[in-house]
């Protein structure tokens, strides 16, 4: 499906609108244990035989630790005035609490004077799903400790860089945190819990809300705080009752779970139902649902692809998807009776169908749920099987044309009336995509992994003249 357009009418964006790329702190930086950083969960987990592809880890990654300073330059170069990265917990707090290792802290001081230097805006996310691997030894997520153990660590990054970082961000999708790292496993740690999976959700909406206070306790009241959400666009095969039925329920496993309490202070009462023959949410305690409904100054989402559901026929399920692989065990608790089909379309890499629609969708329905509150999308991007032609060079169309077909969608929203400020292309540059290992090229800029070099492709070099211009260019042909 492609975003209808009107034929050689620009698309043109606001002067103020951001126009950044975003990446996370494992996936690129590499020197997993040098200058006092420990293992985190995926240390652990990409150490583990079978758990990625090819056995590949993030130990170098694209060593962005040791080559910030000309990935920043090739940010400038391409044009981009906003860098979204996460920050590795266990690089700053090595066993995820106590007093920050400072030679930590600096490496993303000089980061953030790197890009204040190139004119570029750094917005930086708390958590990236690389949780301190002593954390999780004490139970992760599922444990409210951790959530306590979040804020102290919000309050050092705060007290650090707030002076010259102001945008914030706490968690990136904690739903895959929480169901594809201890419901479906196929995520760190790999745990194949339900009840955790949902233990571990209301931790880290708490986490969210404590560390949001601990933010602005010692901050500059100019910053802003938000969070990340990969909410789901959820169509239905038919409009026949049971399908409905089935989307109710993945609506509150997607969505309601966390912008429930996040936006409007409670669990939907459809969710508690639906989980109620597998956890009683005692862990839910008095105050916590205040805690988590702080006031968010933006609201960050994330979007790749929409999600089709009906009512299982009673057959037996095959591997359950869940948009990061697939598992024997399924990442939603308590909807068994749900079966998931691949929705019609031309496709990424990934496997994922392209539909532009569901991005205007999704924008549209956050400005109606949550009005006024400006909002970002955080991700969006393609995986294609790039290749590095004779004459050196990266030639990606079909990026390009995803790239275009989603921000005249972003645009169209914002006619609308939807407060959109900022564009994060996913991803800066090709990464370790966690279990998929290095097998999966999301970047506007290619990396060789064996020599590291850097080659912006063709739609590095496009998004960046939208970037300068706020204008998108041409598709060229396929």
């Amino acid at each position: 499906m492609t975003e209808p357009t009107q034929p050689g009418t620009p698309v043109t964006f606001p002067p103020a609108f951001l126009w950044g790329a975003a990446t996370s702190a494992y996936q690129i930086e590499g020197a997993v244990r040098e200058d006092g950083r420990t293992p985190s969960i995926w240390d652990t987990f990409s150490h583990t035989p079978g758990k990625t592809a090819g056995g590949d880890t993030g130990d170098i990654a694209v060593d962005h630790y040791h080559r910030y300073r000309d990935d920043v330059a090739l940010m400038a170069d391409l044009g981009l005035n906003a860098y979204r990265f996460s920050v590795s917990w266990s690089r700053v707090q090595p066993i995820g609490r106590g007093p920050a290792v400072q030679v930590g802290l600096d490496f993303y001081r000089r980061l953030v004077d790197e890009l204040l230097s190139h004119g570029i805006k750094p917005a930086i996310t708390l958590y990236h799903w690389d949780l301190p691997q002593e954390l999780e030894d004490a139970g992760g997520w599922p444990e409210r400790d951790t959530a306590l153990r979040f804020a102290e660590y919000a309050q050092i990054l705060g007290e650090a860089l707030g002076d010259r970082v102001e945008q914030w961000i706490t968690l990136n999708e904690p739903w895959c945190s929480a169901f594809l790292g201890y419901g479906s496993g196929v995520h760190a740690p790999g745990r194949t819990e339900p009840v955790a999976s949902l233990r571990a959700a209301h931790h880290l909406n708490l986490a969210h809300g404590l560390g949001t206070q601990a933010l602005r306790s010692v901050m500059p009241a100019r910053n802003t705080v938000a969070i990340s959400l990969n909410s789901s666009v959820i169509r239905t095969v038919s409009q026949d009752p049971a399908d409905l039925a089935a989307a109710r329920k993945i609506e509150d496993l997607a969505n309601g779970v966390f912008h429930g309490p996040v936006l409007h202070g409670a669990y939907p009462a459809t969710l508690l139902e639906t989980t109620s023959s597998i956890t009683d949410w005692s862990y839910v305690l008095d105050n916590d649902l205040r805690t988590i409904h702080q006031p968010l100054d933006a609201l960050g989402l994330n979007y790749y692809t929409p999600t089709l559901v009906s009512a299982a026929d009673g057959a037996p399920q095959g591997p359950r998807a869940d948009g990061h692989g697939a598992s024997e065990h399924s990442p939603w608790p308590g909807a068994d009776d749900v079966a998931f089909h691949q929705t019609p379309g031309d496709r990424t890499e990934m496997g994922w169908t392209i539909d532009p629609t569901g991005l205007h969708e999704l924008i549209m329905r956050y400005s109606r749920e949550a009005p006024g509150l400006p909002l970002y999308v955080t991700e969006n991007g393609a995986a294609y099987d790039d290749k590095v032609d004779a004459d050196g060079r990266v030639h990606d169309p079909e990026r390009i044309a995803y790239l275009h077909s989603h921000l005249a969608a972003v645009r169209r929203a914002i006619t609308d009336g939807a407060d959109v400020r900022g564009y994060y292309l996913w991803s800066l540059m090709d990464n370790f995509e966690w279990a998929y290992g290095y097998g999966k090229r999301f970047g506007a800029v290619h990396v060789d992994y064996a020599t590291l070099e850097r080659t912006p492709k063709s739609s590095g070099q496009w998004y960046g003249q939208a970037a300068r211009t706020g204008v998108l260019p041409e598709v060229p042909a396929v």
